[in-house]
């Protein structure tokens, strides 16, 4: 009785019955059209065929075109509409200029750094070519005087994280996909409140989706009034609207403008395995100090001041550019963050991964929970393992999601027969983002390799080039195998009609997962 209470009064549920409702409306109001059929009929293939023509025009990628094609052919009544209501990528006029106007913003506070590209180049041309392009496009340049740290558990972040806040002076910056009541955050949550109280300036940003389940309805004044800022990305409204597409994705801890954090974990129990959800849970993170930490303090006060309508000084946020250099002058390599966002119609994150396969020479690793790829992705992952690339990618064995995981696998054949060999972590759930090339190239972040993370979510990840902590990960990585089982060409000789038929319907439509 008590799950039962909790589910009918909860948020989801009234917004819920509320888009059913607002849904009835428009089935009532399309019957009431009956008496006009043939008008009602031509209007509505009218549309559909407008929307078909927008999507082929569109710039999107042709697999996501295709899954928006087919539902509108078969119903040509609703899918014109239905497009209209929550296809593409829309955000108002208004809600645009914003953003143009703090990307102007961040131009003008991360200028190109083309001496360090100048230095890199010198290096190796083609880890400067890919530096290049994210300084270019995601309005984020390399950084040196900056050292990395690892974190190869969800258990090491948490713990170097609790570190890092009680050192706090003057302000900590959190920006999380989910937060979820329970040892993990409720230990993070004193530290703030001890802090905000000593004048410490505390800000966090979560995402109202993210978060629907794990955080009580109003849970931005609860914690306002803990003297703890704070501000919901994209709150849920009980309406039909193509924005609820767009979410934060991102995983941002910064302390104090010298020290930020980013990767795959988020401040809930189920990431330091203090409950078990899906078996072990296996993740990482990084943890930067020293300049780089610039780019991603100005990532999070862009988000900030988006959501609160406000226009800060964001230099007033710098950290000392001559204690960083004291205290990181012997940083190793060059240190990039960047950030994804969906409004830009640049996919910086997938053109950072395909750099990455497509100029690797001797192999590239990779972790990732969810395997749902364009053709773009699948060329470069196979012509690299038909080159003589050693690509390696481990999933998971336990699903999050089981019809998510069904089409990750329905990738794996195809894969396999190119070359690239694929591991399942039989402990668990492995929700680890990361790619490292060559000894090289390494890439930590928030980006998963589906259609969400590339080009609907906002997303951030840190490229690294000639960085000790790229040989931590892999050795991490080779760790996993450890525990992992190989999936074979054999696994795919005898497949059951009916899983390889669920397969390829779900694949179909995976842009729209």
């Amino acid at each position: 009785m008590k799950f039962v209470k909790k589910f009918l009064f909860h948020r989801s549920t009234f917004l819920v019955i509320a888009i059913l409702v607002q849904l009835l409306v428009l089935i009532g109001v399309i019957l009431k059209f009956n008496e006009y059929f043939v008008l009602f009929y031509g209007g509505s293939i009218l549309i559909s065929i407008v929307a078909v023509l927008g999507i082929i025009n569109n710039h999107m990628n042709p697999v996501y075109k295709l899954a928006w094609i087919i539902p509108i052919l078969l119903f040509p009544i609703f899918g014109g509409l239905f497009y209209i209501f929550f296809g593409g990528k829309k955000m108002g006029k208004r809600a645009k200029n914003k953003m143009a106007s703090i990307r102007d913003r961040i131009g003008k506070v991360l200028p190109p750094q083309e001496f360090i590209l100048e230095e890199i180049e010198s290096q190796n041309k083609i880890a400067a070519n890919q530096s290049r392009y994210i300084q270019n496009y995601a309005y984020s340049p390399p950084y040196r005087n900056t050292t990395t740290e690892y974190l190869s558990t969800g258990e090491m972040k948490f713990e170097r994280l609790k570190e890092e806040l009680r050192r706090a002076e003057d302000y900590i910056f959190l920006e999380y996909f989910i937060i979820e009541e329970g040892e993990m955050w409720d230990s993070i949550l004193e530290i703030l409140v001890e802090k905000a109280a000593k004048g410490v300036d505390v800000r966090v940003i979560y995402d109202d989706v993210g978060c629907l389940f794990t955080l009580p309805y109003k849970y931005d004044t609860k914690l306002e009034k803990m003297g703890i800022k704070c501000s919901v990305f994209n709150p849920l409204r009980p309406i039909l609207s193509p924005i609820l597409n767009h979410r934060d994705h991102r995983k941002i801890a910064i302390i104090d403008g010298h020290t930020a954090f980013t990767g795959g974990i988020n401040l809930a129990d189920e990431y330091i395995n203090k409950i078990e959800k899906y078996g072990h849970w296996k993740d990482s993170a990084i943890m930067l100090k020293g300049e780089a930490v610039w780019s991603m303090t100005v990532m999070f006060l862009s988000m900030w001041d988006y959501l609160r309508g406000i226009d800060e000084d964001l230099n007033e946020f710098k950290y000392d550019e001559t204690l960083l250099q004291d205290n990181h002058k012997d940083g190793d390599g060059y240190i990039q963050p960047f950030a994804d966002s969906p409004l830009d119609d640049e996919t910086v994150g997938e053109i950072a991964y395909l750099n990455l396969i497509n100029k690797a020479k001797e192999y590239v690793y990779i972790t990732t929970p969810y395997l749902i790829i364009d053709h773009e992705m699948v060329t470069a992952l196979s012509s690299a393992a038909k080159g003589g690339v050693d690509i390696r990618i481990i999933t998971p064995h336990c699903a999050d999601k089981w019809y998510v995981h069904a089409v990750t696998r329905s990738y794996y054949k195809i894969l396999i027969e190119s070359g690239v060999k694929i591991y399942e972590y039989l402990p668990g759930f492995i929700h680890s983002k990361t790619y490292i090339s060559d000894d090289e190239y390494g890439v930590v972040g928030t980006i998963n390799m589906d259609y969400r993370s590339l080009y609907l979510h906002f997303e951030c990840g840190v490229w690294m080039y000639g960085c000790s902590s790229i040989i931590e990960m892999k050795r991490d990585f080779f760790d996993i195998l450890k525990v992992c089982r190989e999936i074979d060409i054999e696994d795919f000789k005898e497949p059951e009609w009916y899983k390889a038929l669920g397969r390829s319907v779900l694949r179909v439509f995976a842009p729209l997962m």
